[in-house]
């Protein structure tokens, strides 16, 4: 194994001197190779959509999408306005102006409604009469009244467009389905039109598409839409008509704009630390301006990579550049010292570039492939972004090795740097508390002195600590709850996050299940018994109630029905209910149809074959769908037999989110551990050293888990990332100590002095690209989301924890598995 490592040291020496005598050649082959990616980022997407979660084969988004496109968006814009009295004619008269001013200047929209235009449905003699409430404008208090008694009396306008106190109504918005980006933005393929090709039913498995598939609204699109929503309601605004807005195209845009805000904000700060830290290391111009441009060219060559695969930037991809940033200045840092410490011992810069690749060009590939397997881990994930995340920043690891190991010798190579070479530097960078050495230690090396003696003379009080602390962090690993809660992400204050809150609150929910019964033949919902069933559930989901989840209005083609019966029979409320005779059922469906209202296509399909059903709920942490989600589905296999049943919507797609995220959690944990104890193996050459060096890195992973049990921090999609990161990160450091202390117990046959010269090399390094990494990461703290909170606290601690298992950990664990054969006194 010596012989291997040595021949493969001894290439990367050749291979310096080869970039040293062509590096006008390099040079230019790298740029050119860099302005190619680069080019591509213009072209770069961002999409926060809560379906970008899943890829595009996930059954339940093909569901979803089958779903929109033939009953349109489920997900709607609410704009809340609050008054004492809302049925006042100055008050109303604010909120036909708001709504017409919506109406006509928001783009994209397909459908809005409020109190202004609200369904009326009534009998005038024999006569179906569907219209706006306020078709007619009252003309005194009296008319108003009555009106307002039609209102509340209406149980579609509960909890929809009045809140239960009456205190609150809202303007509810509906976005086209289809982008206006190249196609057309009218529903054409979910209406009644007889002029709609026949493309097969979208919420069929089986149906056999015969036209090209249609982009959906894109988040673009979806940003001008609430940008111009916040505009105009900033126009009409006051104290005593108070306006606010929420619902899940409004939450969309919120974080992506908090996601742009925050990837510049985590870029700037991770750069001006990164760079103070690499000057007050290297004292030298040189040595923060290469480590930084390598760094920006590996993300900028990342970012062009994902724009030239059509690759959108989602909600967790956002911690990519923030974490290339750190990671990328790691493996520079290694070349950097290495080559610094040789230019300034009097070695012409040639030789130096060589003895610094060939130092650290082994230890830097392993770790680049360990952290590139660490992150490969993810590629595999159910969560579309998160697989994303794993592909894109293992290549970004890839891009930055390359460019560590080409770039910065080329760039070392060209640029003029002074050596700082004297007798007394000199003798100040030779290795400080090996034996044998009488000269004075600086402050580090005092510290990495006592490093070594704690950890070399007390290896097995030091493994038994740990094993104390691991035990009382597994207990506290056994407390993780699991989280998927985008509007818990915003901040406390944030007036999104408040605005939802109150709507759920008064308006018992903001998003939705959806569900559709298909009869699977045409005029299948003409039957009493199957609209019996349906307004049954309806009316037994309604008094769901659990700790958490609620059913807070319940609708469907029943409630239709039940307006147009009632209006039939002379406006009588005890015919407010669903006829018992298929005949009188399809009259009256005929008749709605004709009255010129286009509202049956919200809860039906064009043969009247399908019908869906809308349970209207809270916006919480996935987590609690759980339970409701078996329960719904229970129902409807139960109940309906004979009938396909599908359930879709938002809360579906936040269910199978998390439920992805956990089965990803797990596999991404045991790939990443895999793959790098067979790394680890291989580059120790020692199977039984090789599974013990995996004790520093799994360590603070499990002490990770312990403190966000014990602190009560969720495992949502961001704090699960940490493991498989920290792992691939951890590991770097783990390799370099073992490389190092591999080479120097062949020198010496003594672990004691092996473990002392290798923490006063590459301990050096591992201290600094620690402190980089895990600011890098800390910086994520300074975000407005809670979520981006805790991934980067986390991720800080885990490295910190990392770094202290190779201090005292490692070396304890290769004292006791290595034996002093020869004396170095």
């Amino acid at each position: 194994m010596k012989s291997i490592r040595s021949r493969i040291e001894a290439r990367f020496e050749f291979f310096a001197h080869v970039l040293f005598d062509h590096r006008y050649k390099m040079l230019v082959v790298m740029l050119l190779f860099v302005f190619l990616l680069a080019s591509q980022i213009p072209g770069i997407r961002l999409d926060t959509s809560t379906e970008g979660f899943l890829h595009e084969t996930d059954p339940i988004l093909i569901e979803y999408e089958g779903f929109r496109d033939l009953f349109g968006r489920d997900e709607m814009a609410i704009v809340a306005v609050r008054s004492e009295n809302i049925f006042d004619f100055k008050f109303l008269g604010k909120l036909k102006n708001l709504h017409e001013d919506l109406r006509n200047n928001l783009p994209y929209l397909d459908d809005i409604t409020s109190l202004v235009n609200a369904r009326n449905t009534h009998g005038i003699d024999d006569e179906l009469i569907v219209e706006n409430l306020f078709e007619k404008w009252p003309a005194n208090k009296q008319e108003l009244n009555v009106l307002a008694r039609q209102a509340k009396q209406n149980p579609m306008y509960k909890n929809l467009l009045l809140s239960e106190d009456g205190k609150l109504t809202t303007i509810v918005l509906k976005t086209h389905t289809y982008s206006g980006q190249g196609g057309e933005t009218e529903e054409d393929l979910a209406g009644f039109s007889d002029e709609a090709p026949d493309i097969g039913d979208p919420l069929d498995g089986d149906a056999d598409w015969n036209i090209e598939k249609q982009v959906y609204l894109t988040d673009m699109e979806n940003s001008e839409f609430v940008a111009a929503l916040g505009r105009i309601l900033d126009q009409h605004r006051t104290g005593d008509f108070p306006v606010f807005m929420a619902g899940t195209p409004v939450v969309t845009d919120f974080l992506k704009q908090s996601m742009i805000s925050n990837m510049r904000r985590f870029m700037g700060i991770a750069l001006v630390v990164i760079s103070i830290f690499l000057f007050v290391m290297f004292r030298r111009l040189s040595g923060v301006l290469m480590p930084v441009f390598i760094v920006m060219v590996s993300l900028v060559s990342t970012v062009g990579l994902m724009a030239l695969t059509g690759v959108a930037i989602k909600i967790p991809t956002q911690i990519l550049p923030s974490f290339l940033l750190s990671v990328a200045v790691g493996a520079s840092v290694h070349i950097l010292v290495m080559f610094f410490q040789s230019f300034d011992r009097g070695e012409t810069k040639r030789d130096a570039i060589a003895h610094a690749l060939g130092h650290s060009g082994l230890a830097i590939l392993m770790t680049s492939l360990t952290t590139a397997a660490g992150l490969l881990s993810f590629s595999t994930a159910e969560v579309a972004p998160i697989a994303d995340l794993g592909l894109f920043s293992a290549a970004g690891v890839i891009l930055s090795l390359v460019y560590t190991i080409v770039f910065l010798p080329v760039l070392l190579s060209i640029f003029p740097i002074k050596s700082k070479f004297t007798k007394e530097i000199s003798g100040q960078l030779s290795v400080k508390g090996t034996p044998g050495n009488t000269a004075t230690p600086m402050p580090m090396d005092a510290v990495l002195n006592f490093v070594a003696r704690i950890s070399t003379q007390n290896p097995v009080k030091i493994l038994l600590t740990a094993l104390i602390l691991f035990v009382i962090a597994l207990t506290g690993a056994l407390k993780i709850e699991l989280s998927h809660d985008p509007v818990r992400w915003l901040p406390d204050q944030s007036d999104v996050r408040i605005s939802n809150e109150i709507l759920d609150h008064e308006l018992k929910g903001t998003t939705s299940i959806e569900v559709v019964v298909d009869t699977k033949k045409e005029n299948g919902l003409y039957d009493p018994d199957l609209l019996a069933r349906l307004e049954h559930s309806g009316q037994l989901f309604e008094t769901y109630k659990d700790d958490k989840v609620y059913v807070g209005k319940a609708f469907s083609l029943t409630m239709v029905i039940k307006e147009t019966n009632q209006a039939l029979h002379g406006n009588n409320p005890l015919f407010y209910k669903v006829p018992d005779n298929r005949d009188l059922i399809a009259q009256e469906l005929f008749l709605f149809e004709n009255s010129g209202s286009d509202d049956l296509e919200d809860f039906t399909d064009s043969q009247f074959s399908k019908a869906r059903l809308t349970l209207k709920l809270p916006f919480v942490d996935a987590i609690a769908y759980s339970s409701f989600m078996d329960h719904v589905q229970d129902h409807f296999q139960s109940g309906y037999p004979h009938e396909n049943i599908q359930i879709t919507g938002m809360v579906a797609i936040l269910s199978r989110v998390l439920t992805n995220a956990m089965h990803s959690m797990m596999k991404s944990y045991g790939y990443a551990f895999g793959v790098i104890t067979l790394l680890m193996v291989l580059l120790i050459g020692r199977v039984k050293i090789g599974f013990f060096s995996m004790i520093p890195n799994i360590y603070p992973i499990f002490i990770m888990l312990g403190v966000m049990g014990w602190f009560h921090i969720p495992m949502d999609l961001f704090t699960m990332l940490v493991g498989s990161i920290a792992i691939g990160l951890a590991v770097d450091d783990t390799i370099h100590f073992m490389h190092n202390f591999r080479r120097y117990y062949e020198k010496y046959q003594d672990p004691v002095a092996a473990v002392y010269e290798t923490l006063h090399t590459t301990g050096r390094a591992m201290l600094v690209t620690t402190c980089v990494l895990s600011i890098g990461f800390f910086t994520f703290m300074f975000s407005e989301m809670n979520n981006l909170f805790n991934f980067g606290f986390l991720a800080g601690f885990t490295l910190i924890l990392a770094l202290l298992s190779d201090y005292f950990i490692a070396p304890a664990l290769m004292v006791l598995l290595n034996k002093k054969t020869i004396s170095n006194s």
